[in-house]
């Protein structure tokens, strides 16, 4: 239930402040606007505004719409006709279309800042221990060092105070193509050893949900203790019980969670079934030794170990705070980077650089957000300000039946000096609704997968 309820206030929210960004600016160029709707269907809430405006809310939570006085809707009576959105000069239909996506990108610099200014706790920067092979492990970098600064190729450095700055800067410059210089050490004093990751060898199509494991920093320092059990997993049935401290698997030393889920995971044999592992660990001061094999779950190269157990202790939080200008100027940064992270991620899926398997539907959209909101406020916050960005990016790209198709019609306009004849828009609209339907079909069946997967 929460997940619903956190999903439908989401998308209420988000819909109605990219609907009023369309009606503010129409009143604003002089249009007389008939109706602003959030949602479709059968009308739950009616209300009729002072400006003559119906206000409507809708059974369909799913979308929403500003109808406007236009002649090419509907007869126009001859004292209204300098009301109607299509006599309005070629700039004031342009603000009133990109008003909307505008709307929700200001939404999302508001939210970010109210992050910033609550305060949102976040792991340290300190790194587990990187997978063989990958580029932190080659770059010589260890469990337990504190990332202090990065650099990326001919920029100032920064200070990394969470773990997840570091994520978002190891993201960003991958996608770029860009080495990333970080300075770690065993504390945060002694953060000066500098090592290079060569981020710019990984191709574009590596642009995945896999991509920080590549990379090998995958999760924050944490303790590699057992949590919760389940009654009948393969830890229970080894005797592990929770808070024990493993401190070796088959004689490898284990110095954090992250490698010993990695371990666990990989603990099955050629034809996918669960290795015996000899375990040592650390109980109420105790030393121990326990043999575990890992059950297997999943599919084909999906096919990994699970032992029915949480593995590793919370990490170590710092809360990090802005006062008023400092947030609105971290929102503004922060809404800045995901819009062109976004943007980017776009481009390499039209160019065929990066997997579609990358695009996500209204199914993960409500997961994300029951998973939020079951967080607490903050969590929740982000979650709003990351979709307010997207469906800002999205409603302006230059894809018919969207606001940035509107505007690209609105720029042939003004270059060649008249509008796009009508039939040319009617078969313009029906593509870009065939383009867009197929997008959507391959992000509700990415969707399927996952919760399948």
């Amino acid at each position: 239930m929460l997940t619903l309820l956190a999903f439908v206030a989401a998308l209420a929210l988000l819909i109605a402040v990219h609907e009023w960004g369309h009606y503010r600016m129409a009143l604003a160029c002089g249009v007389k606007v008939l109706r602003f709707s959030i949602g479709f269907g059968p009308v739950v809430l009616r209300r009729q505004g002072r400006s003559g405006t119906e206000f409507t809310l809708c059974l369909l939570p799913l979308g929403g719409y500003v109808r406007m006085l236009d002649e090419r809707e509907a007869e126009v009576k001859a004292p209204e006709r300098h009301l109607a959105f299509n006599n309005q000069p070629l700039r004031a239909r342009a603000a009133i279309v990109a008003a909307g996506p505008l709307a929700n990108l200001g939404l999302a610099v508001l939210l970010y800042a109210a992050v910033s200014w609550i305060g949102l706790p976040q792991a340290r920067a300190v790194l587990s221990e990187p997978a063989a092979g990958t580029l932190a492990a080659q770059a010589g970098l260890r469990s337990g060092q504190w990332v202090q600064r990065l650099s990326l190729d001919g920029e100032p450095e920064q200070e990394v105070e969470s773990f997840e700055q570091l994520r978002w800067a190891l993201t960003e410059a991958a996608l770029s193509g860009q080495d990333l210089t970080l300075w770690a050490g065993s504390a945060p004093q002694s953060a000066t050893d500098e090592y290079r990751l060569p981020l710019s060898v990984l191709r574009p199509a590596d642009a995945d949900a896999e991509l920080l494991a590549r990379i090998g920093i995958v999760a924050p320092w944490s303790a590699p203790v057992l949590g919760e059990l389940l009654e009948q997993g393969a830890a229970a049935r080894a005797g592990l019980r929770a808070g024990d401290l493993v401190l070796s698997v088959d004689g490898q030393v284990v110095h954090d969670a992250q490698q010993l889920r990695q371990l666990i995971r990989t603990g099955l044999d050629r034809q996918g079934n669960g290795l015996v592992q000899a375990w040592v660990l650390e109980r109420q001061g105790n030393r121990l030794e326990l043999t575990v094999r890992p059950e297997p779950q999943g599919e084909g190269e999906q096919r990994v170990g699970r032992i029915g157990a949480f593995v590793g202790a919370p990490p170590e939080m710092v809360t990090l705070q802005e006062d008023f200008l400092g947030g609105l100027l971290q929102g503004l940064r922060r809404t800045g980077e995901v819009a062109g992270l976004s943007l980017g991620m776009m481009g390499r899926m039209v160019l065929g650089q990066a997997s579609l398997d990358n695009l996500s539907g209204p199914l993960s959209i409500a997961e994300y957000a029951g998973k939020s909101a079951s967080l607490g406020g903050v969590a929740y916050l982000s979650f709003l300000a990351l979709v307010s960005v997207s469906l800002g990016v999205l409603n302006l790209l230059p894809l018919p039946v969207l606001d940035g198709g509107h505007l690209l019609y609105y720029l042939i306009e003004g270059v060649t000096g008249r509008p796009i004849p009508d039939p040319w828009l009617e078969r313009l609209q029906r593509a870009g609704m065939a383009i867009l339907l197929a997008l959507m079909s391959v992000a509700v069946f990415n969707d399927i997968a996952r919760l399948l997967g």
